[in-house]
């Protein structure tokens, strides 16, 4: 019924890959532009090499499923990883739900999937999102795990004011108003989304600024906007989708950018997976709320009907109407070493964080990682956004 190879050179910027993810029960992390910009830039240029299983009808060669993977290698372990490379914050199958029950009732197709993925010593796909497609049942996992962590979405409301009174205490949205006025007040300040290579580079260069500042790596995970690869990589994605898939949003203060964020269009919901502000020049105003307030205006008049914050549980997304849904991920040992590392990074804090270091490092030197076999567990690769 089906047929199924490695195309590591899939073409996801093709007609035929468009048209599945379109029926798709796939994330904007699946998103044609997303996937092509990651593999050219993120992938071919780090420590990964693509792993894409491509299922056809046999029949007709029509497109059924796509599965974009990655092999990595820590030290002498191998791995294999949904292609997130850290930026990614919700992994799914590229298949609609009545396809993909198909493929898992066939066993022939199943087993040539499970085939192409050897070998490794460890499989893992994290940032499942809690109604994704079943890859535990796919990759023959029993069941999934918790990441200890949700995703937030806030539900926006035919109109701005009604969202306000829906989602947002009383007495914080007087504190917006009050920080609102002392922002104009300080001078020329408007929001917008921006449009043009120019603009989008001006704003990204701020954002890369500011965050580098907030997250300078001594609480947390470094800012990989620091990083070249990835600049260019956030960059492109906010160039290529701009007008559609990809928003690029400024605050500005005279002219200059005080804060920026970046959101991708999708299905009804405009999903923030980057923002950064002038802290210092501006926290006493609340730059960071005011811009995530605007953000919610411009997504109301454009008729979406949800503001997706994505994974992590910190708190602004609670004040700002967030609601949880728990995240998941699954793990399969494909032999005693693989098994021992996973032990090791999920029992031992201090074994995730060495193994996050040693790959922020590899980052940083465009090598692989070496002095450790274990990789960091996925729910240290989720970035602050």
């Amino acid at each position: 019924m089906f047929e199924v190879t490695a195309e590591d050179a899939f073409d996801f910027r093709s007609t035929e890959y468009a048209e599945l993810f379109a029926s798709s029960a796939a994330t904007a992390f699946q998103h044609p532009i997303w996937l092509a910009q990651l593999y050219e830039r993120l992938v071919r240029q780090g420590a990964a090499t693509p792993l894409i299983i491509v299922v056809r009808v046999r029949a007709s060669g029509r497109l059924a499923m796509v599965l974009p993977l990655v092999r990595r290698r820590y030290t002498l372990l191998k791995v294999v990883e949904f292609a997130d490379m850290r930026v990614s914050d919700y992994v799914s199958p590229v298949a609609d739900e009545e396809t993909f029950s198909r493929i898992l009732a066939d066993a022939r197709t199943v087993a040539a999937i499970r085939k192409h993925l050897r070998p490794y010593d460890l499989l893992r796909i994290g940032k499942l999102a809690d109604r994704s497609l079943a890859m535990e049942h796919l990759l023959g996992v029993d069941k999934r795990d918790s990441m200890g962590m949700s995703a937030y979405s806030s539900k926006l409301e035919p109109t701005f004011a009604g969202w306000r009174e829906q989602r947002l205490d009383q007495s914080y949205r007087k504190e917006l108003d009050k920080k609102s006025r002392q922002l104009n007040r300080i001078g020329e300040a408007r929001f917008e989304c921006v449009d043009g290579p120019a603009a989008v580079r001006t704003t990204f260069d701020a954002l890369k600024l500011y965050r580098g500042k907030r997250f300078d790596g001594s609480n947390g995970p470094a800012d990989l906007l620091q990083l070249p690869s990835y600049f260019d990589f956030y960059l492109a994605v906010a160039n290529e989708g701009c007008g559609g898939f990809a928003r690029t949003y400024a605050f500005w203060m005279n002219g200059q950018p005080i804060a920026g964020a970046l959101g991708l269009k999708h299905r009804g919901s405009l999903l923030v997976i980057l923002g950064g502000f002038d802290e210092a020049g501006y926290r006493k105003q609340s730059i960071g709320s005011l811009m995530f307030e605007q953000i919610a205006r411009d997504c109301i008049e454009r008729g979406d009907q949800h503001l997706d914050f994505t994974i992590g549980d910190e708190p602004y997304k609670r004040v700002f109407g967030g609601r949880p849904s728990p995240m998941w991920q699954i793990y399969r040992a494909g032999s005693p070493l693989g098994y021992a590392a996973h032990l090791t990074v999920q029992k031992l804090p201090a074994a995730k964080a060495l193994a996050r270091h040693i790959l922020e490092a590899a980052h940083v030197k465009k090598a692989k990682p070496s002095a450790v076999i274990v990789p960091p567990a996925a729910d240290e690769a989720a970035e602050s956004s």
